[in-house]
């Protein structure tokens, strides 16, 4: 005998939850060179909201929203957090040293970026991918 459920409330309040986490993943990973948190809690938050629409939705559904191979996800995360970690010996700095510069951009005006930013995306992009790649081989049947 198969069990039917109602997952109307399930899928609703993925919706605004996933929103919720989504937003508070961006604002952590901005905050995060000022304050803790950064690369690898936005990754960790954005992995929540992604893993709680497979769970509201399933497998395929999510997958046409979202084709992506999370393996590759690692492999540019960490590609792009090594370039910018030995980017520094270009510059004849340390290894992982930090630079920064302020640059203008047309709607935010000046902004100060850093290459903290760019290790910091190689970090959300390589916990995502490996949070995801753990929690979706787990999740197969067997």
């Amino acid at each position: 005998m198969m069990i039917r459920t109602n997952d109307l409330i399930l899928r609703t309040m993925t919706v605004l939850i996933s929103f919720i986490l989504l937003g508070f993943s961006v604002y952590i990973f901005l905050a995060g060179h000022n304050a803790p948190g950064g690369g690898f809690i936005g990754g960790l938050m954005t992995s929540a909201a992604i893993v709680l629409m497979y769970m509201a939705y399933g497998y395929e559904a999510v997958n046409k929203i979202l084709p992506i191979n999370y393996r590759i996800l690692i492999g540019v995360g960490l590609l792009i957090a090594l370039a910018t970690a030995i980017g520094s010996f270009v510059f004849g700095q340390p290894f992982l040293s930090q630079t920064f510069d302020y640059f203008h951009i047309p709607v935010f005006g000046e902004v100060e970026l850093a290459t903290a930013t760019l290790f910091d995306i190689g970090v959300y992009l390589t916990v995502i991918g490996i949070s995801l790649t753990i929690v979706l081989t787990i999740s197969e049947d067997q």
